[in-house]
């Protein structure tokens, strides 16, 4: 399994001198498959890249899978290249919502006044798999929803092959548990012994006491799920808008000092874009 982050920020798009390391595009992950299935997790503004690179490299057909509808979240989506394509071949997963979510909040984005390119106008197949089902096949990868904790609901996702487990919880908030989320201990148990977890760690633990029930944790949080699940790489994600290269670093060096001190073998990055991983 080969995963690749073409955005890995929270909330907005950022740019300048101050965000180069981490990078400014919002949430869109590649995951490739031993099958050959390229399966697209979100299409912030990250998408766009991975659209030019997917061209350039001239593959067709794509899986989609969106965790939950927020404008971070979907806006790259017109800007994806191959949907202007009559060759390209799209599997529109629908989850997490009910079986209409892909098609009503992509066809939302591209409405008029938004784009000037309507979702009905768009080239390339577009094939709708059933609503998401509690465990689902693409290729050689099972996927597994999970419900997040985080308002007006999504999910997240655990991608099992060759018996490597990569669990991505984006928009995930460990310290309140919206209506339709879970607890952290199932949290705990969903993500163990996966060999990489992927986390939204969008506050310090000073932020947090502003933005209780806003959606999103505390990154000694998600150090705290990595430990008591015993995963084995974290990838802290869902980088605040405000979070400098410098700020993100010292995150990142606080949580491999905790890590030390408890004496574990634990892995933990700050996720930037273009980082990958191999499993």
């Amino acid at each position: 399994m080969y995963i690749k982050c073409w955005g890995s920020r929270g909330s907005i798009p950022v740019s300048g001198k101050s965000y180069i390391k981490y990078g400014g595009d919002t949430t869109c992950i590649e995951i490739r498959t031993k099958s050959n299935d390229i399966i697209i997790v979100d299409a912030g503004t990250g998408i766009r890249r991975l659209g030019n690179h997917l061209v350039n490299e001239k593959r067709k057909k794509f899986h989609f899978i969106f965790t939950h509808a927020h404008w971070d979240h979907v806006m790259g989506f017109p800007y994806f290249k191959p949907l202007y394509f009559r060759s390209s071949e799209f599997r529109m997963h629908r989850c997490p919502f009910h079986s209409k979510f892909v098609e009503t909040i992509l066809s939302k984005v591209m409405a008029p006044p938004n784009f000037p390119v309507k979702y009905s106008d768009i080239k390339a197949r577009m094939h709708y798999e059933n609503a998401c089902p509690r465990e689902f096949d693409i290729g050689s990868i099972r996927v597994v929803p999970i419900p997040l904790s985080h308002p007006n609901n999504g999910s997240g996702y655990k991608f099992i092959e060759n018996g490597k487990t990569f669990v991505f919880l984006t928009d995930n908030e460990l310290g309140y548990v919206h209506p339709g989320g879970r607890s952290f201990e199932d949290y705990v148990e969903f993500s163990a012994n996966a060999d990489l977890l992927l986390h939204d760690a969008e506050y310090t633990p000073g932020e947090y006491k502003t933005f209780i029930d806003w959606g999103h944790s505390v990154y000694t949080d998600a150090l705290k799920l990595a430990f008591e699940a015993d995963v084995k790489n974290l990838g802290l994600f869902h980088l605040n808008q405000e979070r400098t290269d410098k700020d993100m670093d010292a995150i990142v060096k606080a949580c491999r000092q905790t890590i030390s001190d408890r004496g574990q073998k634990l892995k933990c990055v700050g996720v930037r874009s273009d980082m990958t991983f191999n499993l």
